[in-house]
């Protein structure tokens, strides 16, 4: 597999890890609506909440590690995820600064204070793709009969727990390297300040495209540089207390996209419905007012972007553009708000009584701009240079009559014009998108694959390939055709 392929599987496998944040978000939300001003001190029940979230948040690193190894293992076990915690803990107790002070027979002051750090998200995601690999490999080797008891599965916390150890012997001696040179960039990215917000953005968006965006949020989002965003915004008075929250400035890589999903998107959604063609505009606006509605209220836009970003990649780029350009806006004026899962309103409504939570109610003031910039320079865009946005240049009442395929001839068809059995060497799929591991992407028909209902169809080198189809069909799609190929 070629490296963008992996990095795709990596990211996909990061979201089972971050797919905990809305729990952390909604009961810390809740705890500092109860107590806004005391942030637990004053309300037992606050307390309770704010501290239950900060489980899950302060253990983020572990939790990297577990679900990393387990959405990188090829048949998803809990064995994987098993043998990437064993692999964790093993690594971070022998390079905790007590265990390096004693392995190298010097005083705990003179540990270098690099592995004062070393319980973090970067590490947490290189053990799990490790624990991942090793399960992917040994997890069906057969030892002799004397120790068939620890053949297969059984196998591989003990491998990974040797590699933990021979990790930490390593990393005794190169991880005050990395980690300086991580620090190094981090603090890099952070002198941008609003700018490197502004760029976060665009980037985040552009990345969509191919489905890499996975693979940069980490960096601005998570302690992998050691900027942490999401982490340090949810911990609120906890983070403020230990000085990794600076009130205006954690949550910067967050706030702009408030704006963006809960108004910017919208104005999109009602712009493209007002150039549709007369004859599509009842369709067009059942398809837009549920895109919308999912990106404002949860922040899930990729139904609303998706219904562009091929068939007029131009607005795509205005898109991400304006995406870098509020997240500008909400750094540089100090207007801050987080989320757990997404930037839509439920998430809004849950920051707003953080500590780190300034002038939230002004992000409100910014996305009412930016639905009327979306909408009428969409609107100006799309009429002037004629793009085909949905319900334009086709008839989407022409299949009105036809009814729909099963689902098991659906993929079926699907296997067949992606190269047949033999070119398919493994289906996934993430919210909106196939994506699948191939022998050629070159072998799969493109256009009798839109013609099956795909999108777009993107190929990521010669050994990875992706196939949107869409929200709520597309898991339906990729397990269909699992059992096909089992078949």
């Amino acid at each position: 597999m070629n490296v963008l392929g992996y990095m795709q599987k990596v990211g996909k496998a990061l979201m089972v890890p971050v797919a905990t944040l809305p729990a952390a978000a909604i009961l810390m939300g809740i705890g500092y609506w109860i107590d806004p001003v005391g942030w637990g001190s004053e309300s037992i029940v606050a307390a309770f909440l704010i501290k239950s979230g900060s489980a899950i948040i302060d253990n983020m690193a572990l939790l990297f590690a577990i679900g990393v190894a387990f959405g990188l293992s090829r048949d998803k076990s809990g064995n994987a995820a098993l043998s990437g915690f064993v692999a964790f803990m093993v690594l971070t107790t022998l390079l905790s600064p007590a265990a390096v002070a004693q392995l190298e027979g010097v005083d705990i002051s003179e540990v270098p204070a690099a592995f004062g750090s070393i319980n973090n998200q970067f590490i947490g995601i290189l053990i799990g793709i490790i624990s991942a690999e090793i399960y992917n490999k040994f997890s069906t080797v057969e030892l002799p009969k004397a120790l068939a008891f620890f053949s297969g599965k059984r196998l591989v916390p003990i491998l990974t727990s040797i590699a933990g150890m021979l990790l930490a012997f390593v990393f005794l001696y190169v991880w005050p390297i990395i980690f300086e040179g991580l620090s190094t960039f981090g603090q890099y990215l952070q002198s941008l300040d609003a700018v490197g917000a502004g760029l976060f953005g665009f980037f985040n968006r552009l990345m969509l495209m191919v489905g890499m965006h996975h693979a940069l949020y980490p960096i601005f989002w998570f302690d992998v540089v050691g900027i942490n965003d999401i982490p340090n915004f949810l911990g609120g008075a906890a983070s403020i207390a230990n000085g990794t929250g600076i009130v205006g400035k954690t949550g910067m890589y967050q706030a702009g996209f408030f704006p963006i999903m809960m108004f910017g998107l919208p104005g999109a959604a009602l712009a493209m419905y007002h150039c549709a063609e007369a004859r599509n505009k009842d369709k067009v606006f059942s398809i837009m007012i549920a895109a919308a509605m999912a990106s404002f209220f949860t922040g899930i836009t990729e139904p609303l972007e998706f219904s562009f970003m091929f068939l007029a990649p131009a607005l795509y780029l205005v898109h991400a553009v304006l995406t870098g350009i509020s997240l500008y806006i909400a750094a540089s004026m100090e207007w801050m708000a987080g989320f757990g899962f997404s930037a839509g309103f439920v998430d809004f409504v849950l920051s707003s009584q953080n500590p780190l939570a300034t002038k939230w109610y002004m992000l409100i003031a910014q996305g009412l701009v930016f639905f009327t910039v979306y909408y009428f320079l969409f609107r100006f865009i799309i009429q002037k240079f004629n793009l085909n946005t949905p319900g334009r240049g086709e008839d989407m009442n022409a299949a009105e009559g036809e009814t729909e395929t099963d689902m098991p001839t659906l993929a079926l068809a699907y296997i067949k014009e992606l190269g047949g059995d033999d070119n398919i060497v493994e289906v996934d799929n993430c919210i909106t998108r196939l994506r699948l591991t191939v022998k050629d992407s070159a072998l799969a028909n493109q256009d009798a694959l839109k013609a099956l209902g795909a999108v777009a169809v993107v190929p990521m080198g010669k050994e990875g390939l992706q196939v949107i189809i869409g929200l709520g069909k597309v898991d339906k799609v990729a397990d269909a055709m699992k059992i096909a190929l089992k078949k």
